[in-house]
């Protein structure tokens, strides 16, 4: 890959922490060396052109590097050229910093089967990554699957030095959390797989013998293992009160889509940052059935932005934001600096002299944003 050069990125509209101005920006050695405020274009500089340049999106879970794995049902793509792709894809959108997400906790038997493909698939990313051949930074995201048989054993064949940032608790028991309306989670699961009204209900049976069978010993597993490798803990679809408290007990630092506002508040409430989808956000609801992204927006619930399964939606859920309350620096700031908070990532997320020059510029178009220049550490990828 090219080394990092040094560049300037005049006439810009430079998205500062809490702020928005025209100026300037120097990068030297992959690090912002300068900001300077102010109109005109500084010698050598790149002339923006009154677009927007801001830190880089940082995704903390997406479902898109599965997406490429498995492109259509029973298809397993190549990894390499699906993790390139993925890769790519990322770039191209403006997220400079992702959190992989993959399943550790599998399911061999029964109706719907899933088989594990965790520990593959990250050796293979790691392994390109210590190539240099991917444009952003890469780290992993274990979802940790309760309702499962194979937790345990999938997720001890990680460790400290495999880039697991984030551990999430995912319990997707039937009548619990994302699908507690038994109706939506029929409409979902028949609607993918095809699945007849006796199919279902051997499904649902099945997942709720796993939970009882093993759900609390998994729970232990994954707060086990997320200390172990030093990662942050998420709760997935917190519904209640309760489960918030329950949350915090763990050490919880990020609430990934919370499904109502009573669990929204009272993350708030006890200081766990709340995530929410962009897709979720500009569809103007879920398509699970349970709170709206733009509904904890008004009520000032929500923290930060994730792209799930759209990786265009994270900037164009963020500008949106940004509209909604009338101030762009703050929606910027849900894909940027509180994620970057939320992981650990103190060196990146904000335009500030020392940071790490992971940068975009964007320019507004139709109500969106239009990538026209990635730089990841200073260098140009996209």
């Amino acid at each position: 890959m090219p080394m990092t050069c040094d560049v300037i990125l005049g006439n810009a509209t430079l998205v500062l922490p809490g702020e928005v101005v025209t100026g300037a920006l120097r990068v030297v050695a992959g690090r912002i060396a300068a900001i300077d405020t102010g109109a005109g274009v500084p010698a050598g500089a790149i002339d923006c052109g009154g677009d927007m340049v801001m830190p880089g999106l940082i995704e903390l879970h997406t479902d898109n590097l599965e997406r490429h794995i498995r492109p259509r049902p029973n298809v397993d793509w190549p990894h390499a050229t699906a993790i390139l792709a993925h890769d790519g894809e990322l770039a191209s959108t403006g997220i400079t910093t992702v959190f992989d997400a993959m399943r550790v906790g599998s399911i061999p038997s029964g109706k719907r089967q899933y088989e594990p493909y965790a520990r593959q698939l990250a050796s293979e990313l790691l392994q390109l990554l210590d190539l240099g051949v991917l444009r952003i930074s890469h780290y992993l995201h274990l979802r940790a699957e309760i309702c499962s048989e194979t937790l345990a054993a999938e997720m001890a064949a990680f460790g400290p030095e495999d880039r697991v940032r984030i551990v999430s608790l995912m319990d997707h028991t039937p009548g619990a959390r994302q699908f507690r309306d038994i109706g939506k989670l029929r409409q979902y699961v028949q609607g993918k797989y095809g699945f007849s009204d006796a199919e279902f209900d051997i499904h649902v049976a099945e997942l709720r013998a796993l939970r009882a069978r093993h759900g609390d010993r998994h729970e232990a597993t994954a707060l086990a293992e997320a200390q172990r490798f030093g990662a942050v803990l998420a709760s997935h679809d917190d519904t209640t009160a309760g489960q918030v408290v329950a949350s915090q007990g763990h050490g919880v630092r990020l609430a990934e889509f919370p499904t109502t506002i009573e669990a929204a508040a009272a993350c708030h409430d006890t200081g766990i940052a709340v995530m929410m989808g962009a897709p979720n956000l500009i569809r103007g609801g879920s398509h699970s059935g349970n709170v709206a992204a733009r509904d904890l927006a008004d009520a000032g619930l929500l923290d930060i932005l994730s792209s799930d399964y759209v990786p265009s939606a994270l900037l164009s859920g963020a500008l949106m934001l940004g509209d909604l309350w009338g101030d762009p620096a703050r929606g910027i700031a849900c894909v940027t600096a509180a994620p970057a908070d939320a992981a650990g990532l103190p060196d990146r997320g904000r335009l500030q002299i020392g940071a790490r020059a992971d940068l975009i510029r964007v320019q507004r178009v139709a109500g969106t944003g239009a990538v026209r220049g990635v730089w990841v550490a200073g260098r140009r990828v996209a």
